[in-house]
């Protein structure tokens, strides 16, 4: 999450210098017949959803960052040490920073406005590495540094409370003094945990494991609980809650996280620190192997027996299931199922355990997808 910084007067050091913009040539307007990229329904519709997008107004939007990004990546390499950034204003025009006059034109070639700035994007950088190389002296109220092509300087966040020491920091470091700002932010990052197919997560003081991270959350078994339940990680940090629940007829559900848990594409080996990417989800044969993840009995494998199975629990029926010779165990349910590095499923039940062997059974997760309309991540 970015937060952008306002400024503060008393405590904040002043960019000097060049910041005037320079004239737009009628070459420098937009295109208005570059079209906007191919991208998933899933992204339409988000950028809808958290912009406050029309449909047309996101094909304009996905258009403009279309021109940003290329012309970035041309300019870049053309103006070299003139280069200066390049940023779009009010989502749709393309604005690069320019150290002298005579890249302007190149700029305006490009379809861009050029804006004259005191210092290239690599000094910058290089003002940004002299943060960094003295970080570990930075206080407390120093939350963070960047380099902002905006307003061609560097920014030094800093808590409401820490203008004056976050000031001192950055004049400690050796920065130049011009070059750097300070922005006060209410922010206080924390570290995400991760959400793995596989691992442990409580509802109450009952037990399940992650299938696989989807866009949003993660699907799992039914059985595990029911719409609206709160649940918690494998460390007992709170999680978030069942979004959806289907169970008996079906064994599945998908857990919406809050924003503390971020989807990795990855399945929990239970061998040391391994995890497997999940790639896709192209259905296995009967016959295939297969491999499971759960968090009572880790990972264990087997093959295929049948699909589309009807088991009968003391709950309900529940029908489309999967039958293996992979063992489990209770606190398994709801666990991930892989061939190769295909997603199958989500653990279901069974019988037998994983000291005498067992038939295990699993919820294929095509059908949980479709039901939720939910997308795999990927790793």
């Amino acid at each position: 999450m970015q937060h952008r910084p306002t400024s503060v007067a008393a405590a904040i050091l002043l960019a000097a210098g060049m910041l005037a913009t320079l004239p737009q040539a009628a070459s420098a307007k937009p295109s208005t017949e570059a079209a906007a990229p191919d991208v998933s329904v899933e992204i339409l519709d988000a950028m809808q959803r958290d912009l406050g997008l029309t449909a047309d107004q996101v094909q304009t939007r996905l258009a403009a960052d279309s021109r940003a990004a290329k012309a970035e990546e041309s300019l870049r390499g053309s103006l070299g040490s003139r280069f200066g950034g390049a940023w779009l204003v009010d989502g749709s025009q393309v604005v690069v920073g320019v150290t002298d006059t005579a890249a302007a034109e190149r700029v305006r070639a490009a379809g861009a406005q050029p804006k004259l700035v005191a210092r290239s994007e690599a000094a910058l950088t290089a003002i940004k590495d002299t943060l960094d190389a003295k970080g570990n002296a930075a206080p407390k109220s120093v939350t963070g540094w960047y380099v902002d092509v905006t307003s061609n300087t560097v920014v030094v966040q800093a808590t409401p409370d820490g203008v004056a020491s976050a000031a001192g920091f950055a004049a400690a470091s050796g920065a130049p003094a011009g070059a750097v700002r300070v922005a006060v932010s209410a922010e206080v990052p924390q570290t995400y945990y991760d959400v793995r197919g596989g691992d442990a997560f409580y509802i109450g003081s009952g037990r399940c494991s992650i299938g696989f991270s989807v866009n949003g959350g993660f699907v799992t078994a039914g059985h595990c609980g029911s719409t609206g339940q709160a649940v918690s990680g494998s460390n007992r940090v709170a999680m978030g809650s069942f979004a959806g629940s289907s169970f008996p007829g079906n064994d599945y559900a998908w857990v919406r996280t809050n924003s503390n848990w971020v989807p990795r594409g990855v399945v929990n080996r239970y061998s040391g620190s391994t995890t497997v990417a999940v790639r896709g989800s192209t259905e296995s044969a009967v016959g295939a192997s297969i491999c499971r993840s759960g968090s009572t009995t880790g990972w264990r494998c087997g093959t295929v027996q049948a699909k589309n199975q009807t088991v009968r629990y003391s709950q309900g029926s529940v029908g489309g299931l999967t039958r293996t010779n992979a063992c489990a165990e209770p606190g398994d349910s709801g666990g991930s199922w892989l061939s190769g590095n295909q997603a199958q499923g989500v653990t279901s039940g069974g019988s037998g355990n994983c000291s005498s062997g067992g038939t295990t059974y699993f919820q294929p997760v095509r059908e949980i997808l479709s039901a939720y309309g939910l997308s795999l991540v990927l790793g």
